[in-house]
């Protein structure tokens, strides 16, 4: 179905909302693997219909094929480079506990030393920092159960509070991840 007539059948498209960003990185951490929207559902502990109706969005804004099964990496990128501070910036908040994000994350702070962290707030996490807002709720949860997506969206926190070396280096990592070259 092209994507002209599948507009006229779904409802209007007010824009991205901050949960699509990670639906369409966990469908690249899946890699080869066969899924079902249940699948990414339950993983993501985001509700079934919502999973379709960000795959809806994805494919309007053309980030994701006519069958919403592969992802347009390239343009997923670009999005994450060059709109993704714009359409869902990160605002750090208070010192707490937490799962380090951005610059924090275990291969970030390989190459970047920093004074401090940011982290999503989880009572659990053993690191402390600035807590940011994740893309979706359940981003701890999930990111635990999964560490090639626990690294993908880090690495996108980084565009949303990194400083241009930080961005670089989350840039060619992101690239080379996505680009199905890990």
């Amino acid at each position: 179905m092209r994507i002209k007539d599948y507009l006229w059948k779904m409802r209007k498209h007010n824009g991205m909302r901050p949960q699509d960003v990670p639906i369409l990185l966990k469908v690249i951490a899946k890699g080869e693997a066969s899924w079902q929207n249940k699948d990414l559902a339950s993983e993501l502990f985001i509700s079934t219909s919502e999973i379709s109706e960000s795959l809806n969005r994805s494919l309007i804004a053309g980030l994701i094929n006519s069958e919403k099964r592969k992802v347009h990496r390239q343009s997923l990128l670009e999005f994450i480079e060059y709109g993704l501070s714009y359409t869902f910036p990160a605002v750090p908040g208070g010192i707490v506990n937490g799962l380090p994000t951005a610059h924090a994350h275990p291969f970030m702070s390989k190459h970047i030393i920093a004074s401090s962290l940011y982290v999503w707030p989880d009572a659990r996490g053993e690191k402390r920092g600035e807590s940011i807002e994740p893309l979706f709720k359940n981003a701890v949860k999930s990111s635990l159960m999964d560490e090639k997506f626990y690294k993908l969206l880090a690495l996108t926190d980084v565009f949303r509070v990194g400083r241009t070396r930080e961005k670089k280096i989350a840039r060619e990592e992101l690239k080379r991840m996505i680009s199905n070259e890990s």
